[in-house]
Protein backbone atom coordinates (compact mmCIF):
# COMPACT_ATOMS: atom_id res chain seq x y z
CA UNK A 1 0.00 0.00 0.00
CA UNK A 2 1.27 3.06 -0.92
CA UNK A 3 0.96 5.91 1.40
CA UNK A 4 0.70 9.79 0.14
CA UNK A 5 2.25 12.72 2.21
CA UNK A 6 3.29 15.92 2.50
CA UNK A 7 6.50 18.14 4.63
CA UNK A 8 5.38 21.30 6.46
CA UNK A 9 8.00 22.92 8.19
CA UNK A 10 9.14 26.66 8.33
CA UNK A 11 13.42 25.64 7.63
CA UNK A 12 14.37 24.65 4.01
CA UNK A 13 16.81 22.46 5.46
CA UNK A 14 14.59 20.50 7.25
CA UNK A 15 12.33 20.05 4.25
CA UNK A 16 15.21 19.14 2.27
CA UNK A 17 15.89 16.07 4.90
CA UNK A 18 12.70 14.74 5.16
CA UNK A 19 12.30 14.52 1.61
CA UNK A 20 15.35 12.89 1.20
CA UNK A 21 13.64 10.14 3.73
CA UNK A 22 10.63 10.11 1.95
CA UNK A 23 12.40 9.44 -1.47
CA UNK A 24 14.03 6.39 0.60
CA UNK A 25 11.06 4.44 1.48
CA UNK A 26 8.81 2.78 -1.16
CA UNK A 27 5.77 2.81 0.36
CA UNK A 28 5.59 6.80 0.69
CA UNK A 29 4.72 9.19 -2.30
CA UNK A 30 5.48 13.04 -1.58
CA UNK A 31 2.69 15.16 -2.39
CA UNK A 32 3.95 18.53 -2.03
CA UNK A 33 6.59 20.50 0.42
CA UNK A 34 5.05 23.69 2.35
CA UNK A 35 6.81 26.32 4.19
CA UNK A 36 4.08 28.33 4.92
CA UNK A 37 1.41 26.04 7.48
CA UNK A 38 -2.08 27.95 5.56
CA UNK A 39 -0.82 26.57 2.09
CA UNK A 40 -0.70 22.87 3.32
CA UNK A 41 -4.05 23.50 4.98
CA UNK A 42 -5.74 24.46 1.93
CA UNK A 43 -3.58 21.16 -0.25
CA UNK A 44 -4.92 18.67 2.51
CA UNK A 45 -7.37 16.29 0.65
CA UNK A 46 -8.93 12.87 1.66
CA UNK A 47 -6.35 11.19 -0.22
CA UNK A 48 -3.12 12.64 1.79
CA UNK A 49 -2.56 9.94 4.55
CA UNK A 50 0.53 11.21 6.36
CA UNK A 51 1.62 15.20 7.08
CA UNK A 52 5.25 15.06 8.76
CA UNK A 53 4.59 18.64 10.84
CA UNK A 54 6.83 20.56 12.65
CA UNK A 55 5.10 22.07 15.62
CA UNK A 56 6.91 25.20 15.89
CA UNK A 57 6.01 27.49 13.53
CA UNK A 58 5.26 31.46 13.00
CA UNK A 59 1.84 32.32 12.58
CA UNK A 60 -0.15 29.66 13.47
CA UNK A 61 1.32 26.42 15.28
CA UNK A 62 1.64 22.86 14.13
CA UNK A 63 -0.99 21.86 17.43
CA UNK A 64 -3.36 24.97 15.69
CA UNK A 65 -2.80 23.48 12.20
CA UNK A 66 -3.52 19.81 13.50
CA UNK A 67 -6.97 20.46 14.91
CA UNK A 68 -7.86 22.05 11.26
CA UNK A 69 -6.83 19.14 9.60
CA UNK A 70 -9.64 15.97 8.33
CA UNK A 71 -9.12 13.08 10.72
CA UNK A 72 -8.50 11.33 7.91
CA UNK A 73 -5.12 12.20 7.67
CA UNK A 74 -2.71 10.82 10.18
CA UNK A 75 0.10 13.52 12.20
CA UNK A 76 3.60 13.04 13.03
CA UNK A 77 5.09 15.78 14.48
CA UNK A 78 8.61 16.94 13.65
CA UNK A 79 10.16 19.17 16.44
CA UNK A 80 12.98 20.53 18.15
CA UNK A 81 11.24 21.10 21.67
CA UNK A 82 11.03 17.90 23.48
CA UNK A 83 8.60 19.86 25.41
CA UNK A 84 5.73 19.42 22.89
CA UNK A 85 5.83 15.54 22.87
CA UNK A 86 2.97 15.81 25.84
CA UNK A 87 0.47 18.04 23.17
CA UNK A 88 1.49 15.97 20.11
CA UNK A 89 -0.33 12.45 22.27
CA UNK A 90 -3.05 14.95 23.02
CA UNK A 91 -4.23 16.22 19.40
CA UNK A 92 -3.98 11.85 18.98
CA UNK A 93 -0.75 12.38 16.60
CA UNK A 94 0.60 8.82 14.89
CA UNK A 95 4.10 9.72 15.84
CA UNK A 96 6.34 12.31 17.17
CA UNK A 97 9.88 12.85 16.21
CA UNK A 98 12.22 15.03 17.84
CA UNK A 99 14.95 16.65 15.73
CA UNK A 100 17.53 15.99 14.47
CA UNK A 101 16.02 13.21 12.97
CA UNK A 102 17.28 9.95 11.60
CA UNK A 103 16.45 7.69 9.06
CA UNK A 104 15.75 4.68 11.37
CA UNK A 105 13.01 6.62 13.73
CA UNK A 106 11.52 7.77 10.92
CA UNK A 107 11.01 4.47 8.87
CA UNK A 108 9.70 3.14 12.25
CA UNK A 109 7.37 5.76 12.52
CA UNK A 110 6.23 5.66 9.19
CA UNK A 111 5.95 1.68 8.88
CA UNK A 112 3.76 2.37 12.22
CA UNK A 113 1.18 4.27 9.82
CA UNK A 114 1.61 1.45 7.05
CA UNK A 115 0.08 -0.93 9.23
CA UNK A 116 -2.62 1.87 10.81
CA UNK A 117 -4.00 2.20 7.25
CA UNK A 118 -4.00 -1.36 6.25
CA UNK A 119 -5.46 -2.14 8.96
CA UNK A 120 -7.98 0.18 8.68
CA UNK A 121 -8.48 -1.22 5.06
CA UNK A 122 -8.93 -4.44 5.88
CA UNK A 123 -11.56 -4.00 8.48
CA UNK A 124 -13.79 -1.21 5.95
CA UNK A 125 -13.84 -4.32 3.72
CA UNK A 126 -14.64 -6.27 6.29
CA UNK A 127 -17.39 -4.22 7.77
CA UNK A 128 -18.84 -3.41 3.95
CA UNK A 129 -19.34 -7.14 4.00
CA UNK A 130 -21.28 -7.37 7.23
CA UNK A 131 -23.08 -4.36 5.50
CA UNK A 132 -25.34 -6.28 2.97
CA UNK A 133 -28.72 -6.84 3.48
CA UNK A 134 -29.66 -8.87 6.53
CA UNK A 135 -31.58 -12.05 6.35
CA UNK A 136 -35.14 -11.68 8.24
CA UNK A 137 -34.76 -12.94 12.32
CA UNK A 138 -31.44 -12.82 12.03
CA UNK A 139 -29.52 -13.86 15.48
CA UNK A 140 -26.36 -12.32 15.80
CA UNK A 141 -24.60 -8.92 15.35
CA UNK A 142 -21.46 -7.92 14.21
CA UNK A 143 -19.44 -4.89 16.45
CA UNK A 144 -16.36 -3.55 16.22
CA UNK A 145 -13.67 -3.67 18.32
CA UNK A 146 -10.65 -2.32 17.50
CA UNK A 147 -9.36 -3.03 13.96
CA UNK A 148 -11.86 -6.53 13.86
CA UNK A 149 -15.50 -7.21 13.62
CA UNK A 150 -16.66 -9.55 16.01
CA UNK A 151 -19.73 -11.68 16.19
CA UNK A 152 -22.10 -11.48 19.13
CA UNK A 153 -24.95 -13.68 19.23
CA UNK A 154 -28.18 -12.10 20.62
CA UNK A 155 -29.12 -14.66 23.05
CA UNK A 156 -26.27 -14.20 25.12
CA UNK A 157 -26.49 -10.67 25.80
CA UNK A 158 -27.85 -9.41 29.03
CA UNK A 159 -27.29 -5.27 28.75
CA UNK A 160 -25.77 -2.58 26.91
CA UNK A 161 -23.20 -0.18 28.69
CA UNK A 162 -22.62 3.07 26.57
CA UNK A 163 -19.45 4.89 27.42
CA UNK A 164 -18.80 8.07 25.07
CA UNK A 165 -17.99 6.01 22.14
CA UNK A 166 -17.86 2.99 22.81
CA UNK A 167 -19.94 0.66 24.49
CA UNK A 168 -19.88 -2.43 27.19
CA UNK A 169 -21.77 -5.57 26.04
CA UNK A 170 -22.14 -7.59 28.84
CA UNK A 171 -22.62 -11.45 27.67
CA UNK A 172 -24.24 -14.43 29.56
CA UNK A 173 -21.89 -17.14 31.03
CA UNK A 174 -18.69 -14.44 30.49
CA UNK A 175 -16.79 -12.28 32.77
CA UNK A 176 -15.57 -9.80 30.97
CA UNK A 177 -18.09 -7.81 28.72
CA UNK A 178 -16.96 -6.70 25.22
CA UNK A 179 -15.86 -3.46 24.37
CA UNK A 180 -16.85 -2.32 21.13
CA UNK A 181 -16.45 1.05 19.12
CA UNK A 182 -19.82 2.04 18.38
CA UNK A 183 -22.57 4.89 19.70
CA UNK A 184 -25.77 3.69 21.39
CA UNK A 185 -27.72 4.91 18.64
CA UNK A 186 -25.81 2.61 16.01
CA UNK A 187 -26.27 -0.04 19.02
CA UNK A 188 -29.97 0.67 19.27
CA UNK A 189 -30.35 0.25 15.36
CA UNK A 190 -28.99 -2.73 15.70
CA UNK A 191 -30.61 -4.80 18.48
CA UNK A 192 -34.44 -5.61 17.53
CA UNK A 193 -37.35 -4.43 19.60
CA UNK A 194 -39.40 -5.40 21.70
CA UNK A 195 -36.37 -7.96 22.38
CA UNK A 196 -34.34 -5.04 23.37
CA UNK A 197 -35.64 -1.38 24.88
CA UNK A 198 -33.09 1.46 25.56
CA UNK A 199 -34.48 2.18 29.07
CA UNK A 200 -32.03 4.92 29.56
CA UNK A 201 -29.10 6.60 27.70
CA UNK A 202 -26.60 4.96 28.65
CA UNK A 203 -28.46 1.55 28.90
CA UNK A 204 -29.66 -1.08 26.58
CA UNK A 205 -31.43 -4.43 28.15
CA UNK A 206 -32.49 -7.78 27.15
CA UNK A 207 -35.93 -7.89 28.03
CA UNK A 208 -36.51 -11.68 28.61
CA UNK A 209 -32.87 -11.33 30.86
CA UNK A 210 -34.27 -8.94 33.87
CA UNK A 211 -33.96 -10.68 36.62
CA UNK A 212 -36.54 -7.90 39.01
CA UNK A 213 -37.81 -4.54 38.56
CA UNK A 214 -38.34 -2.39 41.74
CA UNK A 215 -39.03 1.31 41.57
CA UNK A 216 -38.05 2.15 38.01
CA UNK A 217 -34.63 0.37 38.85
CA UNK A 218 -33.78 -3.07 36.84
CA UNK A 219 -31.88 -5.67 38.00
CA UNK A 220 -29.60 -7.69 35.19
CA UNK A 221 -26.58 -10.42 36.57
CA UNK A 222 -26.42 -8.13 39.30
CA UNK A 223 -26.39 -4.67 37.92
CA UNK A 224 -28.68 -2.01 38.87
CA UNK A 225 -29.89 -0.25 35.98
CA UNK A 226 -32.08 2.34 35.89
CA UNK A 227 -35.59 3.14 33.88
CA UNK A 228 -35.40 6.62 32.88
CA UNK A 229 -38.95 9.00 33.54
CA UNK A 230 -39.35 9.54 29.69
CA UNK A 231 -39.05 5.64 28.99
CA UNK A 232 -40.84 4.03 31.90
CA UNK A 233 -44.66 4.07 30.30
CA UNK A 234 -43.08 2.09 27.18
CA UNK A 235 -41.13 -0.12 29.24
CA UNK A 236 -43.71 -1.11 31.09
CA UNK A 237 -45.84 -1.73 27.95
CA UNK A 238 -43.27 -4.12 26.97
CA UNK A 239 -42.40 -6.34 30.30
CA UNK A 240 -46.59 -6.94 30.15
Amino acid sequence: MKLNCIIVDDEPLAIKLMRSFVERTPFLELKGTFLNPMDALNAVAEDVHLIFLDINMPGITGLELSKLIPKTTRIIFTTAYKEYAFDSYEVQALDYLLKPISYPKFLNAVTRGKEYFEQLLAATAVNSAIQAPQVENQDYIFVKCEFKQVRIDLNKILFVKGMRDYVRITLKDQKIPVTALSTMKAMEDKLPEPRFMRVHRSYIVAMDKIESVERNCISIAGEAIPVSEANQEHFYELLK
